[in-house]
């Protein structure tokens, strides 16, 4: 479990970015980050070693999108599948699973033993509406109305190599550092962003972002 300070930095933190967790939800993500930094050890999934920063730097980095993706849902856009691409330890693919429990998300990986960890994770938290995959994201063949990646590649990356997962309408969820001007223009002409969003993560000190985009 998280130590007190930890925990303390995540219920405020959560408070802040305006994201409302649960008592069975906020369990979730503590057990979560447990056991990533417990296979860390052996699997060295993430660079961070101490459960605070795992709180500022993941937990509520990742936690940072959620009211984008809520706002997305008040104004009646698709959310019932949710691809993350790249997620690594699963950011921020367990984050929105945990945060969504209806929405389908697939965590897609090119390395096996983080989408092993994934798959354990999914199932010792009890997420079942998560599911991770280990792949190339382009020989994924589904479609989903939500694309998202953290950390993943450029953005005319992400975008080319999941043009075809994208439903009808679907929207591209980017997370970046600092707002990412020169990546905007090299954009292929068939994705237009729909908003870039400047994020304030509670702790972190560091410039965060998250790009829309939608396919025309």
């Amino acid at each position: 479990m998280l130590n007190e300070s930890a925990k303390n930095s995540l219920i405020q933190g959560a408070k802040d970015l305006g994201v409302s967790l649960n008592e069975h939800q906020f369990n979730q993500l503590d057990a979560y980050l447990e056991l990533l930094l417990k296979w860390n050890k052996v699997f060295n999934l993430t660079s961070i070693r101490d459960p605070e920063e795992g709180v500022k730097k993941h937990l509520l980095d990742c936690l940072g999108i959620i009211p984008v993706l809520e706002k997305m849902q008040r104004q009646g856009l698709p959310m019932r599948s949710l691809m993350d691409v790249g997620s690594g330890g699963g950011l921020p693919a367990v984050v929105i699973a945990v945060c969504f429990p209806e929405l389908k998300v697939l965590s897609v990986d090119a390395v096996a033993k983080k989408t092993t960890f994934i798959t354990q994770a999914a199932l010792e938290l009890g997420l079942k509406n998560l599911r991770a995959k280990h792949s190339r994201v382009e020989n994924i063949k589904e479609k989903f109305d939500v694309v998202t990646c953290r950390a993943f590649s450029s953005l005319k990356d992400f975008v080319s190599l999941t043009e075809s997962n994208i439903g009808e309408p679907g929207m591209w969820l980017a997370m970046k550092g600092r707002r990412p001007d020169a990546e905007l223009q090299e954009l292929p002409s068939f994705a237009e962003v729909t908003e870039v969003i400047d994020l304030h993560i509670p702790g972190l000190g560091e410039e965060r972002s998250v790009v829309l985009m939608r396919h025309i």
